[in-house]
């Protein structure tokens, strides 16, 4: 298979691009929510989600790293419900409390309490969200934004969510700085503090190819309970000398793979002459602690020494457990001298790696030697915002195929799993979608692949490979590291873990066939569980016994019942709803609890 060395053109092509589309997500991400608080009334902010009104002063105190905490509810005085109305306020949110104001005073007077240069005698005060319930929320407020004196807080208040620039500001400085280090000219030589080009940065461009496998004789693993393909993505990960792609499909033990990948970069072995410095990403807040977490579980070495481990990242946006607490950056340089972290970071190992914008996996990459990436592309990609400008029709089309485009059915029947185009490894995609990168969600880009794929003969895929592999601009955000190099490199760049420890092999039949080349097996643990297995669960009937406890699926049709949607609120922005439909789960969820089931067994998904 020929590789096309990328030249200057198609880096600047590939850089212009994301900073392009980074402008138009930066732009929509401002409109939906600085541009909202300018000019919406405040019940229409708590209609969007963007803000909740009317609340009251709980408790404030101080929290980890010297910030301001204050705590709000909804008082009973103002509301017939403690609970919060639906809302997009999440932790690690910015927001802003300011004094709250009835949609009675019009939007002229409430538009100039809520801009800062217009507001007198009251002061907002800008922080993170630092917990959120059904009915509490608490904000941490920096020290220098409350100074030494007390929070001077109206009774009643308001928490609006504000636009987050912080991380496009970063994004966009990394993109400058990649395009100076690849690209001649574009810099004066010698510039100071600038990063070189590192092999692994060659790589991830299609400057050079990844280098080969470094072989590991003997490799102990420390978890002995990893089953095959975990053992030979940790193998592969270690002998990849720049990148080193793991697939894993919900429920493989992605998380516990990793942990064993760590757990070998940082112990000296016969393959590692010393423990290395890692850096931990993932696309989530969540998915990072969820990782440390699990790190400050392993138990100390032979010599008695535990796993050194510390978080980086804003207080607010940590999991409230003491152990992940205490491991924070802030928590750390409160109890010692030595405040810099120095040295630049040997590897970085990225979670969640397929729901991360590539130019947010840039921001480390530039001072790494070594890049593992982790992660599912047939999972949900990264939430483009800017996605919802395209045309409707094409999305509509691409939502809801027609009979002639019916994806699903016609792979099913006629070609292999392995031939979906998300799916097969990227030469051939390429090959049979000219220059379309896979992952835009437009019917015009997916249809013709799915035509192709019985129409194109394999003499013109082998020759189409040979002219794809190289570096594209990318048509949306939605392309993430993780495909395009998979696009780029092929099979070869990655590993995916084969054994799933969460379905019943009924429900994971469907997707090991059509996502994962038939290849996801259900250990035999799972693979054949059903509701009657656990211990609380006991049927009345024969019946029960076998519709309700004793069936790994079922789907309840209400065609032709007249069970008709409707949307709540203004325009197509409102929240669709089917009250017939939910009175039907109802009824479902009482059947499950009469035969045993606990409510905290039971989910219930809505769109």
């Amino acid at each position: 298979m020929a590789f096309e060395i990328s030249n200057d053109d198609q880096l600047r092509a590939f850089i212009d691009k994301h900073r392009s589309l980074l402008v138009k997500e930066r732009e929509v991400e401002i409109e939906r929510t600085s541009l909202l608080l300018s000019s919406c009334s405040p019940s229409l902010l708590e209609q969007k989600g963007l803000a909740l009104g009317g609340l009251g002063i709980v408790n404030v105190n101080i929290g980890l790293g010297g910030k301001t905490l204050v705590e709000l509810e909804r008082p009973t005085a103002y509301h017939n419900s403690p609970l919060f109305p639906p809302h997009t306020l999440r932790s690690g949110d910015l927001a802003r409390i300011e004094e709250h104001v009835s949609s009675s005073a019009g939007t002229k007077k409430s538009s100039k309490i809520r801009k800062p240069s217009e507001t007198k005698g009251t002061r907002l005060f800008e922080g993170v969200v630092y917990k959120v319930s059904d009915a509490r929320i608490v904000i941490a407020v920096d020290s220098s934004e409350s100074g030494n004196e007390e929070l001077d807080l109206p009774d009643r208040c308001r928490v609006v969510k504000l636009a987050n620039s912080v991380t496009y500001d970063r994004m966009e400085k990394t993109l400058d700085q990649l395009e100076k280090i690849v690209t001649p000219g574009a810099h004066a030589s010698g510039e100071k503090g600038l990063p070189v080009t590192t092999p692994l940065v060659r790589v991830l461009l299609g400057m050079s190819k990844p280098s080969p496998q470094v072989p590991v004789v003997s490799l102990k693993f420390y978890d002995e309970t990893l089953n095959p393909s975990q053992q030979e993505a940790v193998k592969f990960a270690i002998e990849a000398p720049d990148v080193a792609c793991i697939h894993g499909p919900p429920g493989t033990g992605k998380t516990h793979t990793l942990i064993e990948i760590i757990r070998q970069f940082t112990t000296v072995t016969d393959h590692n002459s010393k423990p290395l410095r890692l850096l931990v990403c993932g696309a989530s807040n969540l998915s990072v602690d969820n990782i440390l977490e699990r790190l400050l579980c392993i138990p100390p070495s032979e010599n008695g020494e535990k796993l050194k481990v510390t978080r980086v990242g804003h207080p607010a946006r940590v999991m409230a457990h003491q152990g992940v607490l205490d491991a924070t950056l802030e928590a750390k340089a409160g109890r010692t001298d030595q405040a810099a972290l120095a040295k630049d970071v040997k590897s970085e190992l990225e979670n969640e790696a397929t729901q991360a914008l590539e130019a947010v996996c840039w921001i480390p990459i530039l001072k790494s030697k070594k890049l593992i990436l982790a992660g599912d592309p047939m999972q949900l990609p990264p939430t483009i915002l800017s996605a919802d400008k395209r045309d409707k029709s094409s999305l509509t089309k691409y939502l809801r195929p027609t009979r002639q485009s019916r994806p699903v059915a016609k792979l099913d029947k006629e070609t292999p799993p392995s031939s979906t185009p998300a799916s097969q490894p990227a030469s051939e995609t390429d090959a049979e979608s000219g220059d379309s990168d896979g992952d835009s969600m437009t019917a015009s880009d997916e249809e013709p692949v799915i035509e192709a794929v019985d129409s194109a003969p394999p003499t013109q895929k082998k020759k189409a490979s040979q002219i794809s592999q190289r570096l594209r601009p990318p048509r949306s955000l939605e392309t993430t590291l993780f495909s395009r190099l998979e696009q780029m490199y092929g099979p070869a760049i990655k590993r995916m873990l084969t054994v799933q420890y969460r379905m019943h092999a009924k429900i994971a039949a469907f997707p090991s066939k059509v996502m994962y080349h038939s290849k996801l097996n259900s250990h035999a643990s799972v693979a054949a569980h059903l509701l009657r297995d656990l211990p609380n669960t006991k049927a009345e009937s024969e019946e029960e016994e076998t519709e309700l406890l004793g069936t790994p699926v079922a789907f309840v049709d209400t065609a032709g019942c007249e069970y008709f949607e409707r949307t709540e609120g203004d325009g197509d922005e409102g929240s669709r709803c089917n009250e017939n439909e939910a009175t039907v789960v109802k009824r479902c969820v009482e059947q499950l609890v009469g035969v045993g089931l606990l409510p905290s067994q039971i989910a219930i998904i809505t769109p």
